[in-house]
């Protein structure tokens, strides 16, 4: 499945390239414009010539920065991951107790996905090609990592009942996942009751 890749004008192991301000947002346009277009038309079928006419470059240009198309969403992926891990810890920065840094968290990660709906249905997509499943499958288990120490600091503290945190994180990246896909297919908007039912679910179950 993988799209052929140029050769890069550096070789493996080498250290990263210090990009200027021009080439950081010459990189950026590259990658917005690809994950709106790969969202759109799907990624098999958008070819490199499509990216880099649309962006108003040559494919060297695009080789210069990305070894492939695979490469190109891996680190589109990669992106999203980052951004909503530093929405996440914005959100939670200032936050008093477990409890409120799970709520901020649960809010903050739906909202990120109302504001990114390209990068879900992305990601749909890439659950389905084990190149780009297993990246995802590593962004889940940070971010289940990620809320599991927050559910182990409540059940320390005796707001959250004794149980397997990483378990509980898990069902809490399942709603959260399931309420953001629904949004991410047009089934309905990402409001304040779907975040109040997103925090209702995770945090007091369907009768508490």
């Amino acid at each position: 499945m993988s799209s052929a890749a140029a050769p890069r004008s550096t070789s493996e192991g080498d250290a990263p390239r210090r990009l200027t301000a021009r080439g950081r947002d010459r990189k950026k346009a590259l990658l917005d414009f690809a994950t709106a277009r790969f969202a759109e038309n799907g990624f098999h079928p958008t070819s490199v010539s499509d990216i880099v006419d649309g962006v108003g470059v040559g494919k060297g240009v695009f080789y210069w920065y990305f070894p492939s198309k695979d490469e190109l969403l891996l680190e589109i992926l990669r992106e999203a991951l980052h951004d909503l891990r530093k929405t996440q810890k914005e959100a939670i920065r200032d936050a008093e107790d477990p409890l409120q840094r799970l709520e901020r968290g649960i809010r903050a990660s739906l909202e990120w996905s109302a504001t990114h709906p390209e990068v879900l249905r992305l990601t749909m997509f890439c659950w389905t090609e084990e190149t780009f499943a297993k990246e995802l499958r590593k962004g889940r288990r940070i971010n289940i990592a990620d809320t599991a120490t927050h559910v182990q600091a409540g059940i320390d503290a005796g707001m959250i009942a004794p149980g397997d945190a990483t378990m509980l994180a898990t069902a809490i990246r399942g709603v959260t996942d399931e309420l953001a896909r629904s949004y991410a297919v047009g089934q309905r908007s990402l409001d304040d009751e779907v975040l109040n039912l997103a925090v209702r679910m995770c945090l007091h179950g369907i009768v508490g």
